[in-house]
C-alpha cells in the first residue's frame, strides 16, 4: 500500500535534566492508504504522544514524520495547519464540543476553519449529521446529547472536510457497548466507503475486530506489529438509524 504516513525513528521527550521522561522512543511506521490501524497498549505506554506526532499536532524530538510525501518538518506554521486542516481529522475522548453551538454549528467549525462557503458548510454539516443517524437533533446543545451521540458529532465534525487521514484517541472510552459498537462501525465505514486512512489509539482489546492492522505499545516503544484482518459484523446498527 502507499504510505499515506511515513514515521522515521521518532522520539519525544518531556521535561529536562534529572525530570525528563521520554514518552517514545525510536518509533519507525508506515500507514497505508485506506488501512485501519490500531495502536494498542496500556494507560502511559505513548500511544496519545505518538499520535499527537503522526497528526502533526505535537513536534517530534527528534525523527522526521512524511505526510502524503510531504516532509512535515520542512513546512511553515502556516502550511502545517493548512495540512492538518484539509488533510487530517481528529475524534478525541473528550468530545471537544463548544458547549454555546449546537451539533450542526460544531460540525461546521472546521469549515470556517478551511474558509469553506457558508451556505455549503452548513449543508455539509447537516448531511454528515443525517448520515450517522443524528438529522433530528442537528439544533441541540452538547448538554442535550448522550455521550454516543456526542461522540457521533464529533465524528461528523471529523469527516467535514473529507480527510485522507482520521485519527482517533481513545474513542469509545466513554461509551456503552451499544454506542462503542456504532463509533468503531463508523470508524470502518470511513475506511471501507472513502479509503479514509484511520488510527485508533486504544487499550479497549473488544474493538480490535475491526482493525486491519494492530501495533502494540509499552513504554514508549513498538513491541509487535502484525496484520489483523476485520471480522465479524461491523456496523450493522448504522442502517437501522434516524435517517
Amino acid at each position: 500500500m502507499t504510505p499515506v504516513i511515513e514515521a522515521h525513528d521518532l522520539s519525544r521527550s518531556f521535561g529536562k535534566g534529572t525530570t525528563e521522561v521520554l514518552a517514545v522512543t525510536q518509533v519507525s511506521l508506515r500507514i497505508g492508504a485506506g488501512e485501519l490501524l490500531m495502536l494498542m497498549g496500556p494507560s502511559g505506554s505513548g500511544k496519545t504522544t505518538l499520535l499527537a506526532m503522526l497528526g502533526c499536532i505535537l513536534k517530534p524530538s527528534s525523527g522526521r514524520i512524511r505526510v502524503l510525501g510531504k516532509e512535515v518538518s520542512a513546512l511553515s506554521s502556516r502550511a502545517l495547519a493548512r495540512l492538518r486542516g484539509e488533510t487530517i481529522g481528529f475524534v478525541f475522548q473528550g468530545f471537544n464540543l463548544l458547549s454555546a453551538l449546537t451539533a450542526w454549528e460544531n460540525v461546521a467549525l472546521v469549515g470556517d476553519f478551511l474558509k469553506m462557503r457558508p451556505g455549503n458548510i452548513r449543508s455539509r454539516a447537516v448531511e454528515m449529521l443525517k448520515k450517522i443517524g443524528l438529522g433530528h437533533r442537528i439544533h441541540h446543545l452538547p448538554a442535550d446529547l448522550s455521550a454516543g451521540e456526542k461522540q457521533r458529532v464529533a465524528f461528523a465534525r471529523a469527516l467535514l472536510n473529507s480527510p485522507r487521514i482520521l485519527l482517533a484517541d481513545e474513542p469509545t472510552a466513554n461509551l456503552d457497548a451499544d454506542n462503542r459498537d456504532m463509533v468503531v462501525g463508523l470508524l470502518r465505514q470511513a475506511v471501507e466507503e472513502q479509503n479514509v486512512s484511520v488510527i485508533i489509539a486504544t487499550h479497549d482489546e473488544r474493538i480490535q475486530r475491526v482493525a486491519d492492522r494492530i501495533v502494540r505499545m509499552e513504554d514508549g516503544q513498538l513491541t509487535d506489529d502484525r496484520k489483523h484482518p476485520p471480522s465479524g459484523p461491523i456496523g450493522a446498527r448504522i442502517a437501522q438509524m434516524d435517517p
